[in-house]
Protein backbone atom coordinates (compact mmCIF):
# COMPACT_ATOMS: atom_id res chain seq x y z
CA UNK A 1 0.00 0.00 0.00
CA UNK A 2 2.96 2.33 0.59
CA UNK A 3 4.63 1.70 -2.56
CA UNK A 4 1.27 2.06 -4.19
CA UNK A 5 0.89 5.69 -2.70
CA UNK A 6 4.39 6.71 -3.22
CA UNK A 7 4.12 5.62 -7.14
CA UNK A 8 1.18 8.24 -7.39
CA UNK A 9 2.73 11.03 -5.90
CA UNK A 10 3.61 13.94 -8.40
CA UNK A 11 7.19 13.75 -9.32
CA UNK A 12 9.31 16.78 -8.71
CA UNK A 13 11.28 19.07 -10.94
CA UNK A 14 11.31 19.43 -14.41
CA UNK A 15 9.31 16.06 -14.68
CA UNK A 16 6.59 17.05 -12.75
CA UNK A 17 6.31 20.54 -14.84
CA UNK A 18 6.25 18.12 -17.67
CA UNK A 19 3.38 15.86 -16.09
CA UNK A 20 1.56 18.18 -13.92
CA UNK A 21 1.53 21.25 -16.89
CA UNK A 22 -2.31 21.63 -17.12
CA UNK A 23 -3.52 21.27 -14.28
CA UNK A 24 -0.10 23.83 -12.15
CA UNK A 25 -0.77 26.35 -15.33
CA UNK A 26 -4.36 26.68 -14.68
CA UNK A 27 -4.19 26.88 -10.75
CA UNK A 28 -1.33 29.45 -11.26
CA UNK A 29 -3.68 31.07 -13.71
CA UNK A 30 -6.43 31.55 -10.74
CA UNK A 31 -3.82 32.49 -8.61
CA UNK A 32 -2.91 35.53 -11.10
CA UNK A 33 -6.18 36.94 -10.87
CA UNK A 34 -5.99 36.80 -7.04
CA UNK A 35 -2.48 38.12 -6.22
CA UNK A 36 -2.48 41.07 -8.85
CA UNK A 37 -4.58 43.53 -6.91
CA UNK A 38 -4.24 42.26 -3.59
CA UNK A 39 -0.03 42.50 -4.42
CA UNK A 40 -1.16 46.00 -5.54
CA UNK A 41 -3.20 46.92 -2.63
CA UNK A 42 -0.56 45.73 0.34
CA UNK A 43 1.95 47.68 -1.49
CA UNK A 44 -0.10 50.57 -1.73
CA UNK A 45 -0.96 49.96 2.14
CA UNK A 46 2.37 49.33 3.09
CA UNK A 47 3.21 53.16 1.83
CA UNK A 48 5.41 51.30 -0.96
CA UNK A 49 5.26 52.15 -4.81
CA UNK A 50 2.41 49.78 -5.62
CA UNK A 51 4.59 48.50 -8.72
CA UNK A 52 6.84 47.11 -5.79
CA UNK A 53 3.78 44.30 -4.57
CA UNK A 54 4.02 42.84 -7.98
CA UNK A 55 8.01 43.00 -8.37
CA UNK A 56 7.55 40.93 -5.08
CA UNK A 57 4.98 38.71 -6.33
CA UNK A 58 7.14 37.92 -9.23
CA UNK A 59 10.21 37.15 -7.52
CA UNK A 60 8.31 34.88 -4.98
CA UNK A 61 7.47 32.70 -8.33
CA UNK A 62 9.67 32.70 -10.92
CA UNK A 63 12.35 32.34 -8.75
CA UNK A 64 11.71 31.13 -4.77
CA UNK A 65 9.41 28.52 -6.25
CA UNK A 66 13.11 26.74 -7.94
CA UNK A 67 13.86 25.95 -4.47
CA UNK A 68 11.14 26.38 -2.55
CA UNK A 69 10.97 23.45 0.77
CA UNK A 70 6.95 23.10 0.36
CA UNK A 71 5.22 22.53 -2.91
CA UNK A 72 1.79 23.91 -2.52
CA UNK A 73 2.71 27.32 -0.93
CA UNK A 74 2.23 30.94 -3.03
CA UNK A 75 5.47 33.33 -1.99
CA UNK A 76 4.40 36.82 -2.26
CA UNK A 77 3.75 39.81 -0.52
CA UNK A 78 0.71 39.79 2.56
CA UNK A 79 -1.47 41.80 4.17
CA UNK A 80 -0.53 40.21 7.80
CA UNK A 81 3.57 42.44 7.25
CA UNK A 82 1.40 45.36 6.08
CA UNK A 83 1.63 47.22 9.60
CA UNK A 84 5.61 46.65 9.99
CA UNK A 85 6.74 47.41 6.65
CA UNK A 86 4.25 50.88 6.85
CA UNK A 87 5.62 50.93 10.26
CA UNK A 88 9.62 50.85 8.97
CA UNK A 89 8.80 53.50 5.90
CA UNK A 90 7.23 56.29 8.46
CA UNK A 91 10.26 55.89 11.30
CA UNK A 92 12.89 55.81 8.21
CA UNK A 93 11.42 59.19 7.54
CA UNK A 94 8.20 58.48 5.66
CA UNK A 95 7.81 59.08 1.22
CA UNK A 96 10.31 57.73 -0.91
CA UNK A 97 13.51 58.44 1.81
CA UNK A 98 11.69 55.73 3.92
CA UNK A 99 11.32 53.63 1.76
CA UNK A 100 14.78 53.24 0.91
CA UNK A 101 15.80 53.10 4.51
CA UNK A 102 13.36 50.69 4.94
CA UNK A 103 14.66 48.02 2.55
CA UNK A 104 17.92 48.24 4.14
CA UNK A 105 16.28 46.81 6.95
CA UNK A 106 14.64 44.07 4.70
CA UNK A 107 18.09 42.66 3.00
CA UNK A 108 19.72 42.37 6.67
CA UNK A 109 16.20 40.81 7.85
CA UNK A 110 16.45 38.52 4.55
CA UNK A 111 19.97 37.04 5.65
CA UNK A 112 18.67 36.43 8.68
CA UNK A 113 15.77 34.45 7.81
CA UNK A 114 18.36 32.45 5.92
CA UNK A 115 20.29 31.91 8.61
CA UNK A 116 17.43 30.59 10.89
CA UNK A 117 17.12 28.01 8.05
CA UNK A 118 20.51 27.18 7.79
CA UNK A 119 20.55 26.56 11.71
CA UNK A 120 17.55 24.39 11.59
CA UNK A 121 15.05 26.94 13.36
CA UNK A 122 12.26 26.02 11.22
CA UNK A 123 10.39 24.44 14.47
CA UNK A 124 10.68 28.34 15.77
CA UNK A 125 6.56 28.70 14.92
CA UNK A 126 5.89 26.22 18.04
CA UNK A 127 7.55 28.06 20.69
CA UNK A 128 5.13 31.09 20.76
CA UNK A 129 1.91 30.24 22.40
CA UNK A 130 -0.67 30.11 19.80
CA UNK A 131 -3.32 32.29 21.63
CA UNK A 132 -0.55 35.07 21.38
CA UNK A 133 -0.07 34.43 17.94
CA UNK A 134 -3.65 34.51 17.07
CA UNK A 135 -3.95 37.79 19.18
CA UNK A 136 -1.01 38.98 16.69
CA UNK A 137 -3.24 38.35 13.63
CA UNK A 138 -6.58 40.04 15.01
CA UNK A 139 -4.47 42.86 15.62
CA UNK A 140 -2.64 43.28 12.35
CA UNK A 141 -6.44 42.32 11.12
CA UNK A 142 -7.79 45.76 13.10
CA UNK A 143 -5.17 47.44 12.09
CA UNK A 144 -5.59 46.98 8.74
CA UNK A 145 -9.15 48.12 9.03
CA UNK A 146 -8.18 51.23 10.50
CA UNK A 147 -6.21 52.46 7.85
CA UNK A 148 -8.16 51.06 5.07
CA UNK A 149 -11.48 52.83 5.80
CA UNK A 150 -10.51 56.38 4.97
CA UNK A 151 -9.21 54.74 1.51
CA UNK A 152 -12.37 53.23 1.06
CA UNK A 153 -13.93 56.93 1.62
CA UNK A 154 -11.71 58.15 -0.82
CA UNK A 155 -10.62 61.51 1.66
CA UNK A 156 -7.33 63.71 1.34
CA UNK A 157 -4.39 61.57 2.64
CA UNK A 158 -3.50 64.66 4.60
CA UNK A 159 -6.60 63.55 7.10
CA UNK A 160 -5.23 60.37 8.03
CA UNK A 161 -1.42 61.77 8.15
CA UNK A 162 0.43 60.37 12.20
CA UNK A 163 -2.55 58.58 13.38
CA UNK A 164 -2.37 55.49 14.81
CA UNK A 165 -5.06 52.83 14.85
CA UNK A 166 -7.03 54.38 17.86
CA UNK A 167 -7.18 57.38 16.40
CA UNK A 168 -8.23 56.55 12.97
CA UNK A 169 -11.17 54.36 14.17
CA UNK A 170 -11.92 57.35 16.36
CA UNK A 171 -12.02 59.69 13.42
CA UNK A 172 -14.24 57.70 11.13
CA UNK A 173 -17.59 60.15 11.31
CA UNK A 174 -15.23 62.89 10.53
CA UNK A 175 -14.26 60.98 7.08
CA UNK A 176 -17.56 60.08 6.46
CA UNK A 177 -18.42 64.10 6.64
CA UNK A 178 -15.74 64.37 4.02
CA UNK A 179 -16.17 61.42 1.49
CA UNK A 180 -16.12 61.29 -2.25
CA UNK A 181 -19.67 60.51 -3.01
CA UNK A 182 -18.40 58.87 -6.75
CA UNK A 183 -15.38 56.74 -5.57
CA UNK A 184 -16.98 55.69 -2.27
CA UNK A 185 -19.66 54.21 -4.25
CA UNK A 186 -17.30 51.71 -6.05
CA UNK A 187 -15.99 51.08 -2.45
CA UNK A 188 -18.59 49.99 -1.00
CA UNK A 189 -19.87 47.96 -3.76
CA UNK A 190 -16.26 46.15 -4.20
CA UNK A 191 -17.08 45.46 0.25
CA UNK A 192 -20.15 44.14 -0.36
CA UNK A 193 -18.93 41.69 -3.32
CA UNK A 194 -16.17 40.62 -1.35
CA UNK A 195 -17.83 39.77 1.52
CA UNK A 196 -20.88 38.25 0.23
CA UNK A 197 -18.70 36.39 -2.52
CA UNK A 198 -18.38 33.06 -0.16
CA UNK A 199 -21.76 32.66 -0.02
CA UNK A 200 -22.34 32.54 -3.76
CA UNK A 201 -23.32 28.90 -4.99
CA UNK A 202 -22.87 27.12 -8.20
CA UNK A 203 -20.06 27.28 -10.62
CA UNK A 204 -19.77 31.01 -10.47
CA UNK A 205 -18.10 30.48 -7.19
CA UNK A 206 -15.14 29.62 -8.56
CA UNK A 207 -14.82 33.02 -9.67
CA UNK A 208 -12.42 34.99 -7.65
CA UNK A 209 -13.61 37.92 -5.81
CA UNK A 210 -11.18 40.28 -6.64
CA UNK A 211 -11.55 39.69 -10.46
CA UNK A 212 -15.09 40.68 -9.91
CA UNK A 213 -14.64 43.60 -8.26
CA UNK A 214 -12.42 44.72 -10.84
CA UNK A 215 -14.37 44.05 -13.77
CA UNK A 216 -16.87 45.77 -12.24
CA UNK A 217 -14.75 48.86 -10.33
CA UNK A 218 -12.64 49.36 -13.44
CA UNK A 219 -15.75 49.89 -16.25
CA UNK A 220 -17.53 52.15 -13.54
CA UNK A 221 -14.61 54.08 -12.86
CA UNK A 222 -14.24 55.16 -16.60
CA UNK A 223 -18.02 55.51 -16.72
CA UNK A 224 -17.60 58.21 -13.96
CA UNK A 225 -14.55 59.80 -15.98
CA UNK A 226 -12.01 59.25 -12.66
CA UNK A 227 -9.16 60.55 -14.66
CA UNK A 228 -10.30 64.10 -15.03
CA UNK A 229 -13.02 64.33 -12.12
CA UNK A 230 -11.09 62.88 -9.42
CA UNK A 231 -8.01 63.80 -7.65
CA UNK A 232 -4.83 61.72 -8.15
CA UNK A 233 -4.94 59.88 -5.03
CA UNK A 234 -8.31 57.79 -6.14
CA UNK A 235 -6.46 55.87 -9.10
CA UNK A 236 -3.31 53.30 -8.90
CA UNK A 237 -0.23 54.87 -10.30
CA UNK A 238 3.03 51.70 -11.28
CA UNK A 239 4.67 53.74 -13.90
CA UNK A 240 6.79 51.64 -15.93
CA UNK A 241 8.19 48.48 -14.76
CA UNK A 242 11.86 48.72 -16.61
CA UNK A 243 12.27 52.17 -15.02
CA UNK A 244 11.67 50.82 -11.76
CA UNK A 245 13.56 48.02 -11.80
CA UNK A 246 16.96 48.68 -10.27
CA UNK A 247 18.86 48.98 -6.89
CA UNK A 248 16.98 50.88 -4.91
CA UNK A 249 18.24 49.86 -1.25
CA UNK A 250 19.62 52.47 0.97
CA UNK A 251 21.28 51.28 3.78
CA UNK A 252 22.09 54.72 5.84
CA UNK A 253 19.21 53.64 8.08
CA UNK A 254 21.58 51.73 10.11
CA UNK A 255 22.86 54.90 11.77
CA UNK A 256 19.46 55.26 13.33
CA UNK A 257 20.74 52.04 15.43
CA UNK A 258 17.71 51.18 17.64
CA UNK A 259 15.19 51.97 14.76
CA UNK A 260 16.74 49.36 12.34
CA UNK A 261 17.83 46.66 14.76
CA UNK A 262 14.01 46.62 16.05
CA UNK A 263 12.76 46.43 12.38
CA UNK A 264 15.03 43.47 11.37
CA UNK A 265 13.63 41.44 14.32
CA UNK A 266 10.08 42.39 13.39
CA UNK A 267 10.39 41.71 9.44
CA UNK A 268 12.73 38.16 10.16
CA UNK A 269 10.87 37.09 13.20
CA UNK A 270 7.13 38.00 12.43
CA UNK A 271 7.45 37.38 8.10
CA UNK A 272 9.34 33.94 9.21
CA UNK A 273 6.50 33.03 11.85
CA UNK A 274 3.51 33.43 9.24
CA UNK A 275 5.36 31.45 6.93
CA UNK A 276 6.38 28.48 9.16
CA UNK A 277 2.36 28.59 10.17
CA UNK A 278 1.37 28.58 6.70
CA UNK A 279 3.57 26.23 5.52
CA UNK A 280 2.14 24.31 8.33
CA UNK A 281 -1.45 24.43 7.54
CA UNK A 282 -0.66 23.79 3.62
CA UNK A 283 0.58 20.52 4.45
CA UNK A 284 -2.43 19.71 6.46
CA UNK A 285 -4.69 20.19 3.32
CA UNK A 286 -2.31 18.86 0.28
CA UNK A 287 -4.27 15.83 -0.49
CA UNK A 288 -0.65 13.86 -1.02
CA UNK A 289 -0.10 14.71 3.35
CA UNK A 290 3.52 15.60 1.94
CA UNK A 291 5.65 17.11 4.46
CA UNK A 292 7.19 20.49 3.80
CA UNK A 293 10.58 21.02 4.81
CA UNK A 294 10.84 23.98 6.92
CA UNK A 295 14.08 24.71 6.89
CA UNK A 296 14.74 24.79 3.07
CA UNK A 297 11.18 27.03 2.89
CA UNK A 298 12.58 29.22 5.61
CA UNK A 299 16.58 29.69 3.16
CA UNK A 300 14.26 30.17 -0.21
CA UNK A 301 12.07 32.95 1.48
CA UNK A 302 14.58 34.39 3.15
CA UNK A 303 16.94 34.78 -0.48
CA UNK A 304 13.51 36.13 -1.91
CA UNK A 305 13.27 38.89 0.41
CA UNK A 306 17.10 39.81 0.30
CA UNK A 307 16.79 39.91 -3.34
CA UNK A 308 13.20 41.63 -3.48
CA UNK A 309 14.30 44.23 -0.59
CA UNK A 310 17.38 45.28 -3.02
CA UNK A 311 15.24 45.86 -6.10
CA UNK A 312 12.84 47.78 -3.76
CA UNK A 313 9.99 45.03 -3.46
CA UNK A 314 8.07 44.39 -0.34
CA UNK A 315 8.95 41.48 1.70
CA UNK A 316 7.45 38.34 0.94
CA UNK A 317 5.88 34.97 3.08
CA UNK A 318 4.33 31.98 2.21
CA UNK A 319 0.44 33.61 1.87
CA UNK A 320 -2.11 31.74 3.33
CA UNK A 321 -5.21 33.10 1.49
CA UNK A 322 -3.39 32.69 -2.06
CA UNK A 323 -1.50 29.37 -1.00
CA UNK A 324 -5.23 27.46 -0.51
CA UNK A 325 -6.49 28.74 -2.96
CA UNK A 326 -3.88 26.99 -5.19
CA UNK A 327 -4.76 23.86 -3.45
CA UNK A 328 -8.15 24.15 -4.09
CA UNK A 329 -7.64 24.68 -7.32
CA UNK A 330 -6.15 21.63 -7.92
CA UNK A 331 -2.27 22.60 -8.03
CA UNK A 332 0.06 19.29 -7.80
CA UNK A 333 3.43 20.85 -7.77
CA UNK A 334 5.89 23.81 -7.29
CA UNK A 335 4.49 25.10 -10.32
CA UNK A 336 1.84 26.40 -9.76
CA UNK A 337 3.89 29.55 -7.97
CA UNK A 338 5.95 29.57 -10.71
CA UNK A 339 3.38 30.37 -13.08
CA UNK A 340 1.35 32.61 -11.06
CA UNK A 341 4.46 35.12 -11.14
CA UNK A 342 4.97 34.30 -14.69
CA UNK A 343 1.49 35.90 -15.35
CA UNK A 344 2.07 38.47 -12.92
CA UNK A 345 4.99 39.41 -15.15
CA UNK A 346 3.49 38.96 -18.62
CA UNK A 347 0.43 41.36 -17.62
CA UNK A 348 2.79 43.58 -16.19
CA UNK A 349 4.66 43.83 -19.39
CA UNK A 350 1.71 44.07 -21.75
CA UNK A 351 -1.30 45.09 -19.95
CA UNK A 352 0.26 47.57 -17.30
CA UNK A 353 -1.86 50.28 -18.34
CA UNK A 354 -5.06 48.67 -17.42
CA UNK A 355 -3.78 48.41 -13.12
CA UNK A 356 -3.45 52.46 -13.42
CA UNK A 357 -7.58 52.25 -14.17
CA UNK A 358 -8.37 50.73 -11.09
CA UNK A 359 -9.75 52.71 -8.37
CA UNK A 360 -7.97 52.67 -4.42
CA UNK A 361 -11.36 52.29 -3.02
CA UNK A 362 -11.86 49.18 -4.52
CA UNK A 363 -8.36 47.64 -3.39
CA UNK A 364 -9.54 48.92 -0.14
CA UNK A 365 -12.35 46.90 -0.25
CA UNK A 366 -10.04 44.30 -0.95
CA UNK A 367 -7.74 44.85 2.23
CA UNK A 368 -10.86 45.81 4.69
CA UNK A 369 -11.76 41.90 3.69
CA UNK A 370 -8.57 40.48 4.72
CA UNK A 371 -8.70 43.04 7.68
CA UNK A 372 -11.94 41.41 8.82
CA UNK A 373 -10.82 37.15 8.55
CA UNK A 374 -7.81 37.73 10.56
CA UNK A 375 -10.13 39.97 13.36
CA UNK A 376 -13.30 38.13 12.75
CA UNK A 377 -15.62 37.82 15.37
CA UNK A 378 -15.20 34.11 15.82
CA UNK A 379 -11.53 33.85 16.31
CA UNK A 380 -12.79 35.73 19.95
CA UNK A 381 -15.47 33.36 20.05
CA UNK A 382 -12.99 30.52 19.64
CA UNK A 383 -10.15 31.59 21.71
CA UNK A 384 -13.06 32.33 24.99
CA UNK A 385 -13.87 28.84 24.10
CA UNK A 386 -10.71 27.26 24.61
CA UNK A 387 -9.87 28.91 28.03
CA UNK A 388 -10.67 32.23 29.44
CA UNK A 389 -6.71 32.33 30.37
CA UNK A 390 -6.50 31.81 26.24
CA UNK A 391 -8.59 35.02 25.72
CA UNK A 392 -6.95 36.96 28.48
CA UNK A 393 -3.43 36.60 26.11
CA UNK A 394 -5.12 37.02 22.96
CA UNK A 395 -6.70 40.61 24.40
CA UNK A 396 -3.39 41.54 25.92
CA UNK A 397 -1.45 40.73 22.46
CA UNK A 398 -4.39 42.84 20.61
CA UNK A 399 -3.83 45.70 23.18
CA UNK A 400 -0.29 46.32 23.16
CA UNK A 401 0.01 45.51 19.36
CA UNK A 402 -2.26 48.15 18.63
CA UNK A 403 -1.04 50.69 21.63
CA UNK A 404 2.99 50.34 20.72
CA UNK A 405 3.84 47.71 18.06
CA UNK A 406 4.27 43.74 17.09
CA UNK A 407 7.00 43.27 18.66
CA UNK A 408 5.85 44.18 22.29
CA UNK A 409 2.47 42.91 21.59
CA UNK A 410 3.75 39.39 20.81
CA UNK A 411 6.01 40.09 23.88
CA UNK A 412 3.60 41.03 25.85
CA UNK A 413 1.10 37.75 24.91
CA UNK A 414 4.47 35.27 25.79
CA UNK A 415 5.18 36.55 29.11
CA UNK A 416 1.37 36.12 30.09
CA UNK A 417 1.26 32.78 29.50
CA UNK A 418 5.08 32.65 31.24
CA UNK A 419 2.95 34.28 33.93
CA UNK A 420 0.04 32.19 33.80
CA UNK A 421 1.62 28.95 33.75
CA UNK A 422 4.05 29.92 36.98
CA UNK A 423 1.76 31.29 39.40
CA UNK A 424 -1.18 28.87 38.80
CA UNK A 425 0.93 25.72 38.36
CA UNK A 426 4.03 27.15 40.18
CA UNK A 427 6.13 24.83 36.73
CA UNK A 428 9.34 27.75 37.20
CA UNK A 429 11.81 24.45 37.22
CA UNK A 430 10.37 22.94 34.42
CA UNK A 431 9.07 26.45 32.56
CA UNK A 432 12.15 25.63 29.35
CA UNK A 433 12.50 22.04 29.66
CA UNK A 434 10.34 18.79 30.22
CA UNK A 435 11.96 15.90 31.48
CA UNK A 436 10.39 13.39 28.28
CA UNK A 437 11.39 9.81 28.54
CA UNK A 438 11.34 7.49 24.93
CA UNK A 439 11.47 3.84 25.47
CA UNK A 440 10.85 0.79 22.66
CA UNK A 441 9.52 -2.34 23.88
CA UNK A 442 7.16 -5.00 22.06
CA UNK A 443 6.83 -3.01 18.55
CA UNK A 444 6.18 0.51 20.23
CA UNK A 445 7.29 3.68 21.37
CA UNK A 446 6.36 4.83 24.93
CA UNK A 447 6.40 8.44 25.48
CA UNK A 448 6.72 9.56 29.00
CA UNK A 449 6.21 13.38 29.61
CA UNK A 450 6.76 14.55 33.30
CA UNK A 451 6.03 18.13 35.15
CA UNK A 452 4.57 20.02 32.97
CA UNK A 453 4.19 20.09 28.62
CA UNK A 454 3.92 24.03 27.82
CA UNK A 455 4.71 25.74 25.13
CA UNK A 456 8.34 26.99 26.30
CA UNK A 457 9.72 23.55 26.67
CA UNK A 458 7.91 21.86 23.91
CA UNK A 459 10.58 22.39 21.07
CA UNK A 460 12.08 19.93 23.56
CA UNK A 461 9.26 17.59 23.55
CA UNK A 462 9.02 17.80 19.78
CA UNK A 463 12.56 16.85 19.18
CA UNK A 464 12.15 13.75 21.19
CA UNK A 465 8.72 13.09 18.87
CA UNK A 466 10.49 13.55 15.71
CA UNK A 467 13.14 10.81 16.37
CA UNK A 468 10.69 8.19 16.38
CA UNK A 469 10.68 6.45 13.09
CA UNK A 470 7.07 6.52 11.45
CA UNK A 471 4.33 3.25 11.27
CA UNK A 472 4.96 2.50 15.13
CA UNK A 473 2.05 2.68 17.67
CA UNK A 474 3.31 6.02 19.54
CA UNK A 475 2.10 5.83 23.57
CA UNK A 476 2.28 9.46 24.90
CA UNK A 477 1.66 9.23 28.83
CA UNK A 478 1.22 12.85 30.64
CA UNK A 479 0.04 11.29 33.77
CA UNK A 480 2.67 12.78 35.75
CA UNK A 481 2.63 16.19 34.19
CA UNK A 482 0.76 18.36 37.05
CA UNK A 483 0.22 20.86 33.34
CA UNK A 484 -0.68 20.79 29.86
CA UNK A 485 -1.37 24.26 27.86
CA UNK A 486 -3.52 24.99 25.04
CA UNK A 487 -0.36 25.28 22.69
CA UNK A 488 1.00 21.82 23.67
CA UNK A 489 -2.77 20.01 23.38
CA UNK A 490 -2.85 21.48 19.95
CA UNK A 491 0.74 20.43 19.11
CA UNK A 492 0.23 17.28 20.45
CA UNK A 493 -3.28 16.85 18.08
CA UNK A 494 -1.28 18.45 15.35
CA UNK A 495 1.49 15.32 15.53
CA UNK A 496 -1.15 12.37 15.86
CA UNK A 497 -2.83 13.27 12.56
CA UNK A 498 0.87 13.51 10.99
CA UNK A 499 1.92 10.47 12.30
CA UNK A 500 -1.06 8.62 11.49
CA UNK A 501 -0.87 9.81 7.26
CA UNK A 502 2.58 8.58 7.65
CA UNK A 503 0.96 4.76 8.85
CA UNK A 504 1.46 5.05 12.06
CA UNK A 505 -0.95 4.71 15.30
CA UNK A 506 -0.75 7.78 18.45
CA UNK A 507 -2.46 6.99 21.91
CA UNK A 508 -2.40 9.63 24.29
CA UNK A 509 -3.02 8.65 27.87
CA UNK A 510 -2.91 10.18 31.08
CA UNK A 511 -5.29 12.63 31.84
CA UNK A 512 -7.92 10.87 33.65
CA UNK A 513 -6.90 12.81 36.59
CA UNK A 514 -6.15 16.45 34.61
CA UNK A 515 -9.27 18.99 34.64
CA UNK A 516 -9.45 20.90 31.66
CA UNK A 517 -9.62 24.45 32.15
CA UNK A 518 -13.05 24.65 29.11
CA UNK A 519 -15.24 21.85 28.01
CA UNK A 520 -12.67 22.54 24.49
CA UNK A 521 -11.03 19.68 23.56
CA UNK A 522 -8.15 21.26 22.90
CA UNK A 523 -8.45 23.55 26.38
CA UNK A 524 -5.37 23.51 29.09
CA UNK A 525 -5.52 20.84 31.49
CA UNK A 526 -3.98 20.90 35.04
CA UNK A 527 -4.09 18.07 37.83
Amino acid sequence: MENKTKLILPKDGIEGLKENFSTDAMSGFIVFLLALPLSLGIAKASEFPPIMGLITAIIGGIVVSLFMGSRLTIKGPAAGLIVIVAGAVGEFGGGETGWHLALGAMVVAGIVQILFGIFKLGKLADFFPLSAIHGMLAAIGLIIIAKQIPILLDVAPAMTKGKGPFALLAAIPEFIIHLDPKATLIGVISLVIMLGWPFIKGPLKKVPAPLVVLLLAIPAELMLDFQTTEPAYALVHIGNLLENVKINVDFSGISQTGTFIKYVIMFALVGSLESLLTVKAIDMLDPYRRKSDANKDLIAVGIGNTIAAVLGGLPMISEVARSSSNVNNGAKTRWANFFHGFFILTFLLLASHLIELIPNTALAAMLITVGIKLAHPREFIQTFKIGKEQLAIFLITIFFTLYEDLLVGIAAGIVLQMLINIVDWDLLRTLFQAPTEVSFTDDEYLVEINQSAVFSNYLGIKSKLEAIPPGFKVTIDLKNTKMIDHSVMENLHHFEQDYKASGGKVEIIGLELHQPVSEHHLAARKR
